[in-house]
């Protein structure tokens, strides 16, 4: 009975350890030029470690032995890395889409990243491109190619999604989230507060955007509870310019939202990988 109770425990323990989850996550995207910088990646380990975030979305495009000495500092830091993979640059076509050879030249660097120790891939351009026809099929034929990186993988796998598909299916682009919630384990909507209509309404009202975006996706996945969800907050709002002191309220208010709404962690993108004013909000 002892040693079943310390067997028990010790599988517990190892299940703990080995989780790629964290209780509330807070993440920053990273280019592969950054990464392939040692000054740069050693300037957001030690921010991270200051400010509380634990996470690193970092590019994987291809091999390059700087970016894997540096992507294993990441890890050895003890920052939970997840590999960006773009699947269909701008978004795919017909073809495209159903191209096998396509898929695994991104299973390669997929696998490449996993040895360097991410824990999660996040496909990013899953989907068609946005001027194309309407099809409730669309969402399948992306599901089924997730679904042949997470067979392949054996690691849990994050999708970007647009702000506009946590509200409902977006059969243009085939993200429809009751589809693809059966094939993924996490679900990353880009909640941008410059990309919804009317452009000035959502641009002064970031925090009830991110909120009602949030609650949105999660009432759609209501029928995959294992589903996590961690919302892409923007650090600036390209449509309308703010003040530092109003940019650094527009990326506060979207960090509350993102809590409030119940989501999983949030990811702070920045394009060129400035996140001054995020590290001084979280400090």
């Amino acid at each position: 009975m002892r040693n079943n109770l310390k067997c028990c425990i010790f599988f517990l323990v190892l299940q703990l350890i080995t989780m790629p989850v964290f209780a509330f996550s807070r993440g920053i995207y990273v280019t592969q030029p950054s990464a392939q910088n040692a000054r740069t990646i050693n300037y957001f380990i030690q921010q991270a470690k200051r400010s509380g975030i634990d996470t690193f979305v970092i590019d994987a495009q291809y091999r390059n032995t700087r970016y894997a000495n540096n992507v294993r500092h990441v890890v050895k830091s003890g920052i939970h890395y997840v590999a960006r993979v773009v699947v269909f640059p701008h978004g795919g076509t017909d073809a495209q889409v159903a191209d096998k050879r396509i898929w695994n030249k991104r299973l390669a660097i997929m696998k490449y990243a996993v040895s360097l120790g991410a824990r999660e891939i996040q496909l990013d351009y899953i989907r068609f491109r946005a001027k194309s026809y309407s099809s409730h099929h669309k969402s399948r034929k992306i599901a089924a190619v997730v679904k042949y990186f997470k067979d392949a993988l054996h690691v849990p796998i994050q999708i970007d999604i647009f702000g506009v598909a946590a509200h409902g299916p977006s059969r243009t682009i085939g993200q429809d989230v009751k589809v693809l919630g059966s094939v993924v384990d996490a679900i990353c909507p880009m909640v941008y507060p410059s990309h919804y209509e009317p452009h000035r309404y959502h641009a002064q009202r970031p925090y009830q955007t991110v909120l009602n975006s949030v609650r949105a996706l999660k009432q759609q996945l209501k029928g995959f509870p294992h589903v996590r969800v961690y919302p892409y907050i923007e650090l600036y709002n390209y449509r309308y310019p703010l003040s530092r002191e109003n940019k650094l309220r527009y990326i506060a208010a979207q960090i509350k939202a993102a809590k409030d709404a119940g989501a999983n962690g949030w990811y702070a993108w920045s394009p060129n990988n400035k996140y001054s004013q995020l590290f001084q909000i979280l400090r």
